[in-house]
């Protein structure tokens, strides 16, 4: 009897364990519930947007095939070519690969060779780059011809995304005259911005570089980074842009004799290739912003004394300005300047343009 009774209590003590266990257990996870919004709302507010890429620029010169070999044989000499090329930047895990213009066009063909031998290759290597892109979890630009749907003819980077599909193209908006009345490629008409993860992204091509119409595009959108495929390396200009558009800037150009380099907004070169390799990666800090010294001593210096190493202030000397980076995994730079008051370098120029145009202040 006493044995039975024990077995019909048994279940009733299961299940007041196990009730007594679910309301512990729910009122744990309601404070935690309550706890984890908290902890989200803070990170929102503080959390950056932009921070740490890790970019590669490949330098790579064209491939020099006999002409007389087959086009779908160039197509495997070409991916085989491109395939070791990015075996050079793979094992540093870039979040970027960018490469020159026209990156899968043979060396020494003639346009007719060129054709016959793009008709064939269509998108194959394209979607070679797309496979290594989703493989190794990172965007890449493919720069080269491409053929439109109308069937005409376009000089283009398409951006790539980490897995492999296409982010956004760029077509060439300024060629040389003969890309078009020989080769019957059509000038791109738009500037995109593209977004990716990291940030917002404008590209130039070669002679693009020449083109005021084009920057001053790009110089109102206000991209995070410019990505210039190329076969000139365009000089003082790449600094130029960068510092025009207040943005990093990032060539590949054909060739490792003439420099592929990441350039910052105050026109500084913060990696490059060498003459004995053609490729470099490094990280760069997309949270930053230019500011002028005027006005902004005092402010600078209670901003590095509040956020020591957590913040990098980079003078150039001569420039005037100077380049405010946030090191800090939740502030941003733009809440750093808010909080000191930093008058930005456009928002002084805007100002002190206005102060020329005020009645009574002009000859």
């Amino acid at each position: 009897m006493r044995q039975s009774i024990l077995n019909m209590k048994l279940p009733v003590k299961l299940f007041s364990a196990g009730f007594l266990s679910l309301l512990v257990l729910s009122y744990s996870n309601y404070l935690w519930a309550g706890k984890t919004d908290e902890i989200r709302l803070h990170v929102s507010r503080r959390s950056k947007k932009k921070s740490y890429v890790k970019i590669a620029t490949i330098g790579a010169g064209s491939l020099s095939v006999n002409s007389n070999t087959a086009p779908q044989k160039v197509v495997e000499k070409m991916i085989a070519h491109w395939r070791n090329r990015f075996a050079q930047v793979l094992p540093d895990r870039p979040d970027l690969i960018v490469v020159p213009e026209a990156c899968d066009r043979p060396s020494g063909f003639s346009l007719e060779k060129r054709l016959e031998y793009y008709k064939v290759r269509k998108n194959q290597i394209r979607d070679f780059f797309a496979k290594v892109a989703k493989e190794n979890n990172c965007y890449i630009v493919y720069s080269a011809a491409r053929q439109a749907k109308d069937g005409s003819w376009r000089n283009s980077s398409v951006m790539l995304d980490r897995k492999g599909k296409v982010a956004g193209i760029y077509n060439k908006n300024h060629l040389v005259i003969e890309e078009t009345t020989k080769a019957g490629i059509l000038c791109g008409r738009d500037a995109p911005i593209i977004k990716c993860d990291f940030g917002r992204v404008a590209f130039a091509i070669c002679f693009d570089l020449n083109f005021d119409e084009l920057r001053l595009k790009y110089k109102k959108a206000g991209p995070d980074l410019i990505i210039f495929s190329s076969m000139y390396h365009g000089g003082l200009m790449q600094a130029y842009w960068a510092y025009s558009c207040r943005c990093h800037f990032v060539g590949a150009i054909a060739g490792r004799a003439t420099r592929s380099q990441i350039i910052n907004p105050l026109g500084q070169v913060v990696a490059s290739n060498t003459n004995y390799f053609d490729f470099v990666v490094t990280n760069v800090n997309l949270d930053c912003a230019l500011a002028h010294l005027d006005y902004n001593w005092e402010r600078l210096r209670k901003l590095k004394a509040k956020y020591g190493p957590k913040v990098k202030i980079t003078d150039p000397g001569c420039l005037g300005a100077v380049l405010i980076s946030s090191e800090d995994e939740k502030i941003s730079v733009e809440e750093m300047a808010k909080e000191f008051e930093i008058e930005l370098l456009d928002d002084y120029m805007t100002r002190a343009l206005a102060h020329r145009h005020k009645p009574g202040n002009m000859e």
